[in-house]
């Protein structure tokens, strides 16, 4: 099992998901660790939930903000998380990112786009 040190000072992952040919496609995200797990929030209907409902098997590598691999690519498996721990979550999400955070989420109040989706990465 990889270790999440590597993971610990990062601000960044960088969360490659597959399409159904096989193509991988690269995205970096804000994540929190929380209970051994990466755990990260999107758009319900993005691209990369869309690929995740198909196929449960990521790679995950630390990154920069504009996605450029700064570590080692490791092989992860993920999961959709409900309920409490979504909010546990979150609440990681603010104490890690503060004013950013917030910043990023001002246009969701006006907006009437549904919740995000929360998921969390198991290393391999």
């Amino acid at each position: 099992m990889a270790n999440l040190e590597m993971f610990k000072k990062e601000q960044y992952i960088n969360v490659e998901t597959f399409r159904k040919n096989g193509v991988g496609v690269k995205t970096p995200v804000w994540f929190v660790e929380v209970n051994g797990e990466l755990c990260f929030a999107t758009e319900p209907y993005s691209g990369k939930v869309k690929r995740m409902h198909n196929n449960a098997v990521v790679n995950v590598a630390p990154c920069k903000m504009d996605g450029t691999v700064t570590g080692e690519w490791v092989p992860a498996s993920i999961r959709f998380m409900q309920g409490d721990e979504i909010q546990i979550v979150d609440k990681q999400y603010s104490k890690k990112y503060g004013l950013m955070k917030t910043l990023f989420e001002l246009p969701k109040i006006f907006s009437k786009k549904p919740e995000r989706s929360f998921i969390a990465i198991k290393l391999q």
